[in-house]
């Protein structure tokens, strides 16, 4: 796919809600020669396009850079880890998995999620899910001292282990495609529509600690101010688990547009506006009703007095696991519908929502 390598660097790096560094650091550089960058106290990355004139509506694309993962509570006598989840985690997901310890010199070291083995269960606890605070990481330190003379402390940030690869039929897979894989869309966005007239200004924000509880979003819809929004979004694809005629979310058919979640009802007249667009120039777009989950798009509007704001969801197979599956094809149809939007907006459209 066009920009695999970006979507590589962008799914490996580490960055837990709250330690988003490496992700900003490769974004800036990814993004060099397509606008201005600037950053706030939470760490929001923005980025105003080149060619904005500040006299036209501003259109804010947003996505964001953190991925779930856990932190260190407490080393053990022993040497193990005992650790908290950072976002959200069903625990039968954990054990067993690796994971990379953040150690404070800017490493990491590998560990792997322990639990108690089948042999000494109980039949009620091979029967239910473990308690997440039977679960520890085993690093291979055999002692306190030891785990922390390898850089290893309270509060150290624990990341999946997972490295970016390609599967058949075009489908990748990797961790953190919630949101890494918004967060290359839109520099891809940006990217094409270098030195192009438009009818609208472009601000992209970076937003971090959306997996917590959309933080970093709020914060940067207030500093962007802008007319209307586009969230970007890794979403829990539902095509393995629900009947044909109930599924919405299907991996390789193009972004799920959803009507409302619990955190937005979508503004109508703006999501009609991208269904017809996506119509108008022939690209697969699905059509979501979520009875749970939420986006950026919860805060963003209803930041200042309202912001007309739709998301694009990329569909992500296990979303919040160590391994996510999505399509390459996915993304490059939800960069040409956002193309394909922000063509047709202007001040009299923008006006109608």
């Amino acid at each position: 796919m066009s920009h695999y390598s970006r979507i590589q660097r962008l799914s490996n790096a580490n960055g837990i809600s709250g330690f988003e560094d490496t992700v900003l650091s490769i974004i800036r550089e990814e993004g060099e020669g397509l606008g201005r960058f600037e950053e706030d106290r939470l760490r929001n990355l923005y980025l105003y396009r080149e060619g904005n004139t500040g006299k036209r509506p501003l259109v804010h694309l947003d996505a964001h850079t953190d991925e779930v993962g856990f932190m260190v509570k407490a080393i053990r006598d022993d040497g193990m880890l005992e650790f908290i989840p950072i976002g959200g985690w069903v625990t039968t997901n954990i054990p067993a998995h690796l994971v990379r310890v953040m150690t404070r010199d800017g490493n990491s070291v590998v560990g792997v999620v322990g639990s108690k083995p089948p042999h000494y269960a109980s039949e009620a606890e091979r029967k239910s899910a473990p308690e997440f605070s039977s679960l520890y990481i085993d690093i291979g330190a055999q002692s306190r001292e030891e785990a922390k003379a390898w850089g290893v402390a309270v509060a150290s940030p624990v990341v999946p282990e997972a490295e970016l690869k390609e599967m058949q039929g075009g489908l990748l897979l990797g961790k953190a495609f919630d949101c890494r894989l918004g967060c290359a869309a839109i520099l891809d966005v940006f990217d094409h529509l270098k030195g192009k007239t438009l009818g609208v200004d472009l601000a992209a924000g970076f937003a971090s600690q959306e997996e917590v509880g959309l933080r970093g979003a709020g914060l940067a819809a207030n500093r962007i101010k802008a007319d209307v929004a586009i969230c970007f979004e890794g979403s829990p694809a539902d095509d393995t688990f629900l009947p044909p005629y109930q599924q919405q979310t299907r991996v390789g058919h193009g972004p799920m547009l959803r009507h409302i979640d619990r955190t937005m009802i979508t503004n109508a007249r703006f999501q009609r506006f991208a269904l017809d667009v996506a119509e108008e120039a022939g690209l697969p777009v699905q059509e979501g009703v979520r009875e749970g989950g939420g986006t950026n798009a919860g805060a963003i509007h209803l930041s200042q007095q309202g912001v007309p704001t739709i998301v694009l969801g990329i569909p992500v197979r296990y979303a919040h696991t160590h391994w996510g599956v999505a399509s390459a094809e996915d993304v490059e149809t939800t960069v040409k519908l956002a193309l394909a939007i922000i063509a047709k907006l202007d001040e009299e459209t923008i006006a109608s929502f």
